[in-house]
């Protein structure tokens, strides 16, 4: 993939440097998305306000799944691997669900029931734009109207950060896993 736009280097502006400090811990480099953005400090600064990394109403496991299988489909290899580095051990994947996060289909046998619920949902949302009304009938049970909202535009928000990614052919991170690299 090649570099369409290369991420800001140092030093930073005073306003850009204080959006890599609301999203990086101290002491740690921006990443190379945050760092292409940031040639637009506007749009640096919502898309890090409208993020959905803090303690949501669903769990790490349900975002981080939402957030692999999105980025999968959307073969958006820089933020899946991002993820998958940074979160997966936190959200207890197996190294075999995190493959299956990359499967056209994925084995029912490595999720629960409400796992595959959410790899349809992110498939359905990926391949119509929607859900039917058999899959928010089933998901339904298991989650309440503020969490189904917060997986939908999860979903959504990776949609668009596997965009910025792909297009502006932001490189993999050093430390990140590679689609084939599990």
């Amino acid at each position: 993939m090649t570099t369409r736009i290369a991420p800001l280097t140092p030093p930073y502006t005073a306003d850009i440097q204080k959006n890599f400090d609301v999203i990086m811990p101290p002491g740690i480099p921006p990443l190379g998305i945050f760092r292409t953005v940031a040639h637009n400090p506007r749009v640096l600064s919502r898309m890090i306000q409208g993020g959905l990394l803090d303690k949501g109403s669903i769990s790490i496991a349900e975002r981080e799944l939402v957030i692999l299988r999105t980025c999968a489909l959307c073969q958006a290899e820089y933020e899946w691997g991002v993820h998958v580095s940074g979160f997966s051990q936190k959200a207890g994947f197996t190294q075999e669900q995190i493959s299956d996060t990359l499967s056209e289909t994925p084995t029912s046998s490595y999720w629960s029931d409400k796992d595959m619920l959410l790899l349809q949902l992110v498939d359905q949302l990926y391949k119509t734009k929607t859900v039917d009304d058999g899959l928010w009938s089933e998901i339904s049970v298991y989650y309440a109207d503020d969490q189904l909202i917060e997986l939908i535009m999860l979903a959504g928000l990776y949609h668009a950060v596997s965009f910025i990614v792909n297009a502006c052919g932001v490189q993999r991170e050093g430390f990140a896993a590679a689609f084939p690299d599990l």
